[in-house]
């Protein structure tokens, strides 16, 4: 299944990005780069799916349209996604 949260990007002091998914509660990422920075949150994403769909009761949020985000100066927003199995053997 295919999982796809919106998320926020911003150059650090050190020259390279961090991002926050406006969803996913916790779910914070860093790179090098604002491509090292999306294949972080790429992982991110879907390690956070995962570990809700260990729950009992598995919530997953509603997904924030990009264009209602209220960016401040800087920051860069893009949609993630990421595919998840449900079980081994499992494929879309």
């Amino acid at each position: 299944m295919k999982f796809t949260y919106p998320a926020i990007f911003k150059k650090n002091e050190e020259g390279g990005y961090d991002g926050r998914f406006v969803d996913l509660a916790c779910c914070e990422v860093s790179g090098y780069s604002l491509d090292d920075a999306i294949r972080n949150a790429i992982e991110a994403e879907g390690d956070w799916i995962r570990l809700e769909m260990e729950e009992d009761m598995p919530t997953f949020p509603p997904v924030s349209d990009l264009e209602d985000l209220e960016l401040r100066e800087g920051e860069i927003a893009r949609n993630i996604g990421v595919n998840v199995r449900f079980y081994d053997g499992w494929d879309e």
